[in-house]
């Protein structure tokens, strides 16, 4: 027989997932559980915590035991960089993740840091910087409402962006269609790039700034973005709360075997 807390945090996890707890909606207090026979204190604690566990709810002193927004941002693939969004328009990503997914958004839900740092060694190899070399590094927190979706920092050499509003330290993105904008202003019109995924434990620091839930894993990011030349531009490291996002790519199948053909 399942444990009287295990069978609370049952039933209050299928109340929201019915959607008879609505996102927002808050729960029960414990001691109004407590009084109605519904368990100990203790009983009731470790139900809740159960609950935010599994990404089902938050806890806060003073707001008590809330039910989270369930339904994650679309985080776009390919379609987020669409050059058109950021260089004849002012969908920078972030914005552009918001209007796939029907949600509002406000600029300056995107802070940010702007500092001159030595390369951290991963940060170096990127650009192909030698060791103790200088950098750009423009940090980022983005929210949606008041919860933190993500943190994103951009490292530029100081030869491309020294003196362009990527070094302004103003809250929100880097002026009218963000940092790509920038660098193709500056002669750094961006080709290509690389992403790449991994879902990981995060830190102390990180859970904090990202309100995590007990448990809850991060996705980190790294980006890569090239000019046609192959000159990197931009080397990017962003974390993500793993339950506020969905990854969505939409691309055209490649064919390796046609395209060597074509070339011979």
């Amino acid at each position: 027989m399942a444990p009287k807390w295990r069978e609370l945090a049952d039933r209050f996890a299928e109340q929201i997932r019915s959607g008879e707890y609505a996102p927002g909606a808050q729960l029960p207090q414990i001691r109004d559980l407590v009084t109605a026979g519904e368990g100990s204190k203790d009983t009731v604690h470790k139900a809740y915590k159960a609950l935010e566990a599994q990404g089902l709810v938050t806890s806060s002193r003073g707001h008590g035991t809330v039910v989270r927004q369930q339904t994650p941002l679309k985080r776009l693939g390919i379609a987020r960089y669409d050059k058109a969004k950021w260089r004849d328009g002012d969908e920078v990503a972030f914005i552009a993740d918001r209007v796939a997914s029907g949600r509002a958004y406000r600029r300056n839900e995107q802070t940010q840091k702007v500092s001159r740092v030595v390369a951290p060694p991963l940060v170096a190899a990127a650009h192909g910087l030698p060791e103790g070399a200088e950098v750009y590094a423009r940090a980022r927190l983005v929210k949606e409402g008041t919860q933190p979706t993500h943190t994103l920092t951009s490292y530029y050499r100081p030869e491309h962006v020294e003196g362009t509003r990527i070094v302004d330290p103003t809250p929100g993105p880097a002026g009218r269609g963000g940092g790509f904008r920038v660098l193709y202003d500056a002669g750094y019109e961006i080709d290509h790039m690389k992403e790449d995924l991994f879902a990981r434990v995060p830190s102390e620091e990180e859970s904090q700034l990202l309100q995590l839930s007990p448990g809850e894993w991060v996705v980190e990011l790294h980006r890569t973005t090239y000019t046609a030349d192959g000159t990197v531009v931009e080397f990017a490291i962003g974390v993500h709360a793993a339950t506020r996002f969905s990854w969505s790519y939409d691309f055209k199948v490649p064919d390796s075997a046609n395209t060597e053909g074509k070339s011979e």
